[in-house]
């Protein structure tokens, strides 16, 4: 039995999967493989593509941060993805997030305006293993903090690994989040600014003279959930 326990774990790691509880079949493709269809950027012109069972975000100077975003809102769910990112690169998976419609000034400083158009909400980083960052959520061109504190989460700190391809899993309901890279457990907070928005997969702005960069998503999946539905 142990020497078929190991065989399996070898076989799902080749394939580079990752081992799924009972629940997850009744996760669904929100991407179909071959086209952007239900897709839309918004806030850049970075180039976005679907190629070899991916979305591929590459980079363009000039251009601000970028999201190819959901045609449509969610509210609570659990979403699933793989990415794996250039590490001259920052991305990020927005959740429950939303587009100005019209310049906006931070009340808290003034002087930090986003310009119409720009995508603000809940950011899911994907970084580098450096950043001790991935899977803390950002407030996307809003509050500009962390919603919540890795200095006390050192496993979630080391979970992303650079080059290769990383697992993410994303859990809103009401107002809490959560996040787990690679398994383990990362973010966990509670909020209730956003209550439903859109998705959306970040290529993040480069300095002048930089790039091209890419930054690759497959296995994107999302299962809707009812509010009182038990989650683990």
């Amino acid at each position: 039995m142990k020497t078929q326990l190991i065989a399996l774990t070898v076989i799902l790691s080749l394939a580079g999967g990752s081992v799924c509880s009972a629940g997850d079949a009744k996760m669904k493709p929100i991407f179909d493989g071959k086209t952007l269809d239900g897709w839309a950027p918004k806030g850049g012109t970075a180039e976005y593509r679907a190629e070899d069972g991916c979305i591929v975000g590459k980079t363009v100077e000039g251009s601000p941060n970028t999201f190819l975003c959901t045609t449509r809102d969610y509210a609570d769910f659990v979403l699933e993805f793989d990415v794996k990112c250039d590490v001259e690169l920052n991305s990020g998976c927005q959740i429950r997030s939303h587009v100005y419609e019209k310049d906006w000034a931070d009340p808290a400083n003034p002087k930090r305006v986003r310009k119409a158009g720009s995508v603000y909400g809940y950011q899911c980083e994907i970084a580098t293993e450096a950043s001790g960052s991935c899977g803390n959520f950002w407030d996307e061109a809003r509050q500009a903090k962390w919603w919540d504190d890795f200095s006390k989460k050192p496993e979630a700190k080391k979970a992303f690994k650079d080059n290769q391809w990383n697992h993410y899993r994303i859990v809103a309901q009401g107002d809490h989040m959560r996040s787990w890279v690679n398994g383990v457990p990362a973010a966990d907070f509670c909020n209730k600014i956003d209550a439903s928005g859109f998705i959306g997969l970040q290529v993040h702005g480069i300095k002048k003279g930089t790039g091209p960069f890419q930054v690759r998503w497959k296995n994107i999946r999302l299962r809707e959930l009812k509010p009182d539905e038990k989650v683990k």
